[in-house]
């Protein structure tokens, strides 16, 4: 397996290692050649890892790829939010007080290389920081209130920021770490209860409440508890054995952090952090699609130095989308050049990579819904009225969507359900709703979506109770697989 090391300049990185390469962030996002299948461990050492800058597409698309990195994107969220650093530092407090006992004041900063200090008495220290948020450099920040120490902070740092005098011993640990494998251990629990995680103040939310209470019944018939819970239960999340998440999800939403605490104290989790992660930005979505040659609309993934082209390469008009868009916001169809070139100028501001796709106008889109890896349901979302997308806005400024037809699977096209569920299995083996372009008897995957709707006679309407009580058997079955 070939490594990289990625910088946004490689020139802070002065040291030689065999068998290493050394590479600009640009360059890895958008030279063809790092594209290929072929195996590569990713070591992003990049300035910035925050939302939607090169060093979190650095990671993003390294998955997207099939290369393994480190930080990884989850790890990269984890970094962000301070409950989580909170618990790690609960979790090592006997490490935390045994390794700085007889340091003098109340502040000591930790430099933590590859899972290393240059001391070696704050090794065990600096593996326990590091297997909490395992990023190739860090500094941990530790204050010590009422005699006892605690963690405050963890981030990453550049290799811009490392000492000079520090630069061997990182090489060494480097070189060590290079040339081993890792594994993350998964925490498990056993209890039987569920937890919905929702908002009563979302307008459009995954489930209305006519589905919710029928989510709550079939739970109960199988045995399970199922409890509404919101935001601020955040701090209960361990009383629970499984989360299913009926809100609107996002990488920067709390949805988010509900399911990554989730997941890190063994819950079954729907929708799990990973399909947030990955199926929130079309740029992902975009390369992993390309890579593993499903029909989608021509597409290309732009940045600073490609995007007059997309016109010529795509025709007028075209659809521009941000990345992290959702229920259609962010995402603009374009007729000219000054609108598109006005349009990317506005959408840089928010993110370095943008996509744009050919346009392909149609009545309607199939939903297809996955689960567990087998389609579950099969919809017609027609587009809002004198609209080219199934969600508009009406004279209030009110979202306004176009009608829903519900088919029985078996009777839907079938290329357009294999399609589907060939492109959600990419993602994993939890709930997805694939959107699907059926064009001159062709299936086009339009986008995958990590929380699908299901509401009360509109995704059910086919399977009825049966809907609600598929989702639930999904749940009990991974419950009672955990630990096997």
């Amino acid at each position: 397996m070939s490594i990289l090391l990625i910088l946004d300049n490689p020139k802070d990185w002065p040291l030689n290692i065999e068998g290493l390469e050394v590479i600009s962030s640009r360059r890895y996002l958008t030279d063809p050649a790092f594209s290929e299948r072929t195996p590569r461990r990713i070591f992003n050492l990049c300035k910035s890892y925050r939302y939607q800058t090169l060093g979190y597409y650095v990671s993003l698309l390294a998955s997207a790829r099939g290369h393994k990195a480190l930080p990884d994107i989850t790890t990269i969220q984890d970094l962000k939010l301070p409950e989580l650093v909170r618990v790690a530092s609960e979790e090592l407090e006997d490490v935390i007080a045994s390794s700085l006992a007889d340091e003098p004041g109340d502040e000591f900063t930790l430099s933590i290389y590859f899972g290393r200090n240059v001391e070696e008495r704050f090794n065990r220290l600096a593996l326990a920081v590091f297997n909490q948020f395992p990023a190739p450099l860090l500094r941990a920040e530790f204050e010590r209130n009422a005699g006892k120490w605690r963690l405050g902070s963890v981030k990453t740092i550049s290799a811009s920021d490392v000492p000079p005098d520090h630069f061997l011993d990182v090489l060494n640990f480097a070189t060590q770490y290079f040339n081993r494998p890792h594994r993350r251990a998964k925490q498990e629990s056993s209890r039987y209860d569920l937890a919905i995680l929702r908002d009563p103040s979302e307008p459009n939310p995954a489930s209305d409440d006519k589905a919710i209470r029928r989510f709550v019944k079939a739970a109960e018939s199988m045995g399970i508890e199922a409890e509404i819970v919101t935001r601020d239960d955040y701090g209960r999340i361990a009383e629970f054995d499984a989360l299913f998440i009926r809100d609107t999800t996002s990488v920067n939403s709390y949805t988010f952090r509900f399911a990554r605490r989730a997941a890190a104290e063994g819950l079954v989790v729907i929708d799990d952090p990973e399909s947030i992660v990955r199926c929130s930005n079309k740029v992902y979505l975009a390369e992993l699609l390309q890579r593993h040659r499903i029909t989608t609309p021509a597409t290309l993934i732009l940045h600073r130095d490609n995007w007059e082209s997309a016109p010529d390469i795509l025709g007028l008009p075209l659809v521009l989308k941000q990345p992290d868009s959702a229920f259609s916001l962010g995402v603009v169809k374009v007729k000219t050049r000054d609108e598109f070139q006005r349009e990317v100028e506005r959408l840089f501001k928010v993110s370095d990579l943008l996509i744009a796709q050919a346009f392909m106008p149609s009545e309607f889109d199939w939903r297809i819904g996955v689960l567990d890896k087998e389609p579950f349901f099969a919809c017609k979302y027609f587009m809002a009225g004198g609209h080219w997308q199934i969600r508009d806005k009406d004279q209030a400024g009110d979202a306004a969507f176009g009608e829903t037809e519900t088919w029985p699977v078996a009777a839907a096209p079938q290329d357009v359900v294999r399609a589907a569920v060939k492109a959600a299995n990419l993602i994993g083996d939890g709930l997805y709703g694939v959107d699907v372009k059926e064009i001159d008897g062709k299936a086009h995957v339009i986008e995958i979506n990590d929380n699908p709707n299901i509401d009360a006679g509109h995704e059910d309407k086919v399977l009825g109770d049966e809907a609600y009580a598929r989702v639930m058997r999904s749940f009990l079955r991974r419950l009672e697989g955990r630990g096997r």
